[in-house]
């Protein structure tokens, strides 16, 4: 998960910051589902983080 998050934010050359405005999601949350400091999130999180980058909640955070 956390490898996912990063790359497809990376790849839409988007910040912790960026992504965090354009999700609503904290940033620390952000950074936790990244660096695997925090494993378990809400649904809705998943879904504002996939939506803010694009891709699929499955292909971002279950496969």
């Amino acid at each position: 998960m956390k490898t996912k998050i990063k790359y497809y934010r990376e790849l839409n050359n988007m910040t912790q910051e960026e992504l965090s405005q354009k999700s609503d999601v904290s940033r620390t949350i952000i950074s936790g589902l990244e660096n695997g400091t925090l494993e378990v999130t809400t649904n809705t999180t998943m879904e504002k983080i996939s939506k803010a980058l694009g891709v699929g909640i499955v292909e971002l955070f279950y496969n």
